[in-house]
């Protein structure tokens, strides 16, 4: 019975990882595929009858190259520009895209600090850690009520899921800086701290009846 239980485990740390892998790649594929209704109908059918998947992945790549390459010159920009201009101008629609926009430029812009920086912070209480993400800095109204101190806006990521969190405003004090990368934070707080940037600690766990 401990072999099979041995087995089974191994099993499921093998499969199990494989499967989810399999699944998310497959779900992007299918997301993506779905910009293949920008190709002629012809197009479209023969690429159904012949279950060609993975295809919306490199006309979404080349689309994006296209748009990036157009927005990059004098011309592209002045009919951004435009564009922009116009769609500011159309009530409720405004509201939205510039919201957007303004979240995506902080985010995608080479120039921006979101998201750079894994701090640690107390949370939700004063002797409760945990790991958070620097998005800016409280600014206008939102640091006059303040007080004195230096804030900074911080995104606390829920576990397993960290699209899902908290956002606050510390004193810049109050968070420490660390030196592991976004990516190897994100690791950690989706594994539930299983994946350990630079290895896992020894952990003792001390009997209650010692």
């Amino acid at each position: 019975m401990l072999a099979l239980r041995k087995w089974l485990l191994s099993g499921l740390l093998v499969i199990v990882p494989l499967v989810i892998t399999l699944g998310v790649l497959n779900w992007i594929i299918g997301t993506l595929d779905q910009t293949l209704w920008l190709l002629p109908e012809q197009w479209q059918t023969w690429l159904s009858d012949h279950k060609v998947r993975g295809l919306g992945v490199l006309l979404t790549l080349a689309i994006l190259l296209v748009v990036g390459a157009t927005a990059s010159n004098f011309v592209g920009k002045r009919l951004l520009g435009w564009g922009d201009a116009v769609v500011r101008r159309i009530p409720v629609v405004r509201s939205i895209y510039s919201s957007v926009k303004q979240v995506s430029d902080t985010l995608f812009s080479e120039n921006g600090n979101a998201f750079r920086t894994a701090v640690l912070v107390q949370w939700p209480r004063e002797g409760v850690w945990t790991i958070a993400f620097v998005t800016g800095a409280p600014g206008n109204e939102v640091a006059a009520h303040l007080g004195e101190g230096e804030f900074l806006s911080v995104y606390v990521p829920t576990t397993p899921n960290p699209t899902g969190g908290y956002f606050v405003m510390l004193k810049r004090s109050d968070c420490i800086e660390l030196k592991m990368s976004v990516d190897e934070a994100l690791k950690y707080i989706v594994s539930m701290g299983v994946v350990v940037p630079g290895g896992p600690a020894t952990v003792a766990v001390k009997s209650s009846n010692s």
